[in-house]
């Protein structure tokens, strides 16, 4: 098949982009390139540096005319949103718009779409399934929910397939650490510069963590399903910040302390998704455990010396 994925060379999209390479797809990527890396981009693939939500996306896909999009160029920042939720809404929203216009001008028939954990809010019980409440608690959380909502109701009026994929908490290499983003790689920066973290809050948030390679797998997984769907992807375990912490400082083998702040605005008090609906769906599961992942994400920039910044 002919791919195109938006945010390509960032984070989860470099991942999603490496696998599809290894299953012999023809692959490009649109990105801005403001936290991606062009070094992030396997050789071979075609990289358009334009914005999602700019005019010139659909010059870009026009001339790819993929078999398929995933879409996972967005604005991630809860904290970000809350001050500025027109850019959140010009990136998450609009870029959603211009990637639908973009499909339907080059004739693509599916779209895999990366929505968040964030478009729940804070749930009355866990672990959460599909069909929850969604009572979101950001604008970042309230810009992924109204995607959603437009993709499926474009869906739903055309022969266009969509695949909503809920993602938990992914962790992993070449995640980009900033001060409102990537806890896992915000904590390996600390422990890489010997310094203490800053927790916000008293450490009890959880969140449930999957490893990149498991989001990557569901994600190529996902494009080769022809229906409409929702799914959570997730490892369906609720872990703390503080034992996440822990379990990072133990691997490392160091003893620091870190520091709390207070809760910032807009973040969730508990998070836990329910994924048995893409094992029947997708016939996949996440496979490695937060050790494992953990183990991988701090040999990785071990070895790089570094955490990578946005």
């Amino acid at each position: 098949m002919k791919i195109l994925v938006t945010g390509g060379a960032g984070f989860i999209g470099s991942h999603v982009v490496e696998s599809l390479v290894k299953c012999g797809h023809e692959v490009s990527v649109v990105d801005n390139l403001i936290t991606g890396r062009v070094s992030h981009v396997p050789l071979g693939v075609r990289l358009y540096q334009v914005d999602v939500a700019s005019p010139e996306l659909l010059s870009a896909v026009v001339a790819e005319r993929p078999d398929a999009i995933v879409h996972l160029a967005a604005q991630i920042s809860v904290s970000a949103s809350t001050r500025d939720p027109e850019e959140d809404a010009r990136v998450n929203i609009g870029g959603a718009l211009n990637v639908l216009r973009a499909a339907h001008a080059s004739g693509c028939g599916r779209i895999v779409y990366s929505s968040s954990a964030a478009v729940y809010g804070n749930p009355s019980s866990l672990p959460l399934q599909e069909g929850a409440s969604m009572r979101p608690l950001s604008p970042y959380g309230v810009s992924k929910r109204a995607a959603e909502d437009y993709f499926l109701a474009d869906a739903a009026a055309t022969d266009l397939t969509i695949g909503v994929l809920r993602y938990g908490n992914a962790y992993g290499p070449r995640q980009a650490v900033s001060a409102e983003c990537g806890v896992t790689t915000i904590f390996v920066q600390k422990i890489l510069e010997g310094q203490s973290p800053t927790i916000f809050g008293d450490g009890s948030a959880t969140r449930d963590y999957v490893y990149v390679g498991d989001v990557a797998e569901a994600t190529v997984t996902a494009l080769y399903n022809d229906k409409n769907l929702i799914v959570n992807i997730s490892s369906g375990q609720e872990t703390s910040v503080q034992a996440l912490w822990d379990q990072l400082i133990a691997l490392a083998g160091k003893n620091i302390k870190p520091c709390y702040g207070a809760e910032r605005l807009g973040d969730i008090t508990r998070s836990c998704l329910d994924p048995s609906l893409a094992w029947r769906e997708l016939s996949w599961r996440s496979t490695t455990s937060l050790q494992e992942g953990l183990k991988k994400t701090l040999e990785y920039y071990t070895a790089l010396g570094r955490t990578e910044g946005c």
